[in-house]
């Protein structure tokens, strides 16, 4: 085998190695970067109504805010997470779910850390609409069947 050639295909071994190396570190990535809902959230639920402000329906997570007046009297703004639209979407969840002004109740795994965030458990819009709660699945899941 000629040197040259020989040259070429240790160069051409060496870059399908470091290719392959770049590929599998751009992958770990995302898998580190996640975080699991039992490191961020507590187990308490807290229940909160309060007035939207804005409902943002997009991956990897939607997010609620709304403006909470607390029993002091003073106005508080808290997030509350949701799963992604394809994940909350079956628990009866929509784009409109929300609108800014309207009244809602909430309830909420809240952060570990006591700060004013937690992943939304369940909602109940002003007429009465419960999403997110078992009972919202099953009546989605009966209404699927009859038709």
């Amino acid at each position: 085998m000629p040197e040259a050639e020989r040259e070429r295909r240790i160069m051409r071994n060496r870059l399908v190695v470091m290719f392959g190396v770049a590929v599998s570190l751009l992958m770990t990535v995302p898998l580190v970067a996640h975080h699991t809902a039992t490191t961020v959230y507590s187990e308490k639920t807290v229940t909160l109504k309060g007035t939207v402000k804005m409902w943002r329906w997009s991956n990897p997570h939607c997010v609620l805010m709304l403006d909470v007046k607390g029993d002091d009297g003073q106005v508080m703004e808290w997030l509350a997470e949701a799963q992604a639209p394809n994940t909350i979407y079956t628990a009866g969840y929509r784009p409109k779910s929300f609108m800014p002004g309207e009244e809602v109740t909430v309830t909420v795994r809240a952060a570990a850390n006591g700060r004013p965030y937690g992943l939304l458990v369940e909602a109940v819009l002003a007429d009465g609409t419960k999403l997110g709660s078992p009972q919202c699945f099953i009546e989605l899941m009966q209404a699927r069947l009859r038709r």
